[in-house]
């Protein structure tokens, strides 16, 4: 991946599993919230698994606001744009229905300071839109910080793990859950919600944050001692495939990396690939937030970009000074304030 074009049609090219989901798939696809990081190469992904089905299926990408080049990509790709707050009552039900919908809205970073407006988007807006779209099937994205630290010899939080939320924004995706999983029963709405960490590509994530770290000298932080890292591509790919997998109650699934990674094992890797000694800051701690995926890998199989494949490309990408999102993950938090 030399460039963005290469990027984005790595991140955008279906797999033969999303493929053959979507060929049995009815109806269209609405991905709400799709302007942010998720949103635009799975709805193109998913236009392009249509298109070589050469089913006509629309795929409809709606968000507050959409950069100009960014309209401009999605467009050419073959995808349907819609504008819509979706806090607006009037603009959220002039949006055309769909039978499928991702639901990718929300907020993290700036949640200290506005708790108000976190948990207006994490959980009353859900209960919104679910009521809005009763007839469709859900695929809503929550995040792995709805667990609590587990020790990183265990093999990280599964599904069968109680919730155990650190914060108000960890909170509030908990309450996002569980209003998707009361709309379910009451109107009977297939939905099956995704608690994701860490999805990485080559312009934003913890590999990334990493990488940048040790190139520029900086300390990497050793307080979240052990992560979990998965392809955006893959990501992509699987919550494709999960439409067809959506239940009521909802189905509850983990998406990560098959490794619980060492923090300073990555630093030196890198540190092997972009010529510079790393430099540490911190302690491993005992517990980590780690979440095991082996549900995921049952039903899609294991990521198609493995761990030393990611490494490799994104000191390339730190290398060469490629374009990057310029928001950090902030996974070294322990205390829960993003």
């Amino acid at each position: 991946m030399k460039n963005l074009d290469d990027l984005y049609d790595a991140l955008s090219t279906p797999t033969a599993g999303a493929v053959d989901s979507l060929s049995r798939l009815d109806g269209d696809v609405l991905l709400l919230g799709a302007a942010g990081k998720l949103g635009p190469e799975l709805a193109i992904m998913a236009r392009r698994a249509f298109d070589r089905t050469g089913r006509a299926n629309r795929v409809i990408a709606a968000a507050r606001t959409f950069e100009p080049e960014l309209a401009a990509r999605l467009e050419a790709a073959g995808v349907r744009l819609a504008t819509a707050d979706l806090l607006d009552d009037r603009m959220l039900a002039a949006l055309p229905d769909a039978a499928n919908v991702i639901y990718l809205a929300g907020k993290k970073f700036g949640t200290t300071g506005a708790e108000h407006h976190t948990w207006a988007l994490n959980t009353f807006l859900p209960g919104v839109v679910a009521s809005r779209f009763r007839d469709s099937r859900f695929v809503a994205f929550s995040t792995g910080n709805v667990y609590p630290l587990t020790p990183v010899t265990g093999g990280g939080a599964d599904e069968t793990t109680p919730p155990g939320p650190v914060g108000e924004y960890a909170m509030s995706c908990l309450g996002r859950e569980r209003v998707f999983e009361t709309f379910s029963h009451r109107y009977g709405i297939p939905v099956a919600i995704v608690r994701l960490n860490y999805a990485v590509e080559m312009r934003y994530g913890v590999l990334l944050e990493i990488a940048r770290a040790v190139h520029a000298g900086r300390p990497v932080d050793l307080t979240m001692g052990n992560v979990n890292v998965i392809w955006q591509g893959d990501v992509n790919a699987m919550t494709l495939q999960l439409l067809e997998h959506c239940n009521t109650p909802p189905l509850v699934i983990n998406m990560a990396g098959p490794e619980t990674v060492s923090v300073r094992w990555l630093a030196h890797r890198f540190g092997q690939l972009l010529g510079r000694d790393p430099v540490f800051t911190g302690q491993e701690q005992p517990t980590a937030l780690l979440s095991n995926a082996a549900r995921a890998h049952r039903l899609f199989g294991y990521p198609s970009m493995a761990l030393p494949g990611l490494i490799e490309h994104t000191a390339a990408w730190v290398a060469n000074a490629g374009h990057i999102h310029g928001k950090d993950t902030h996974f070294q938090q322990r205390d829960g304030q993003f």
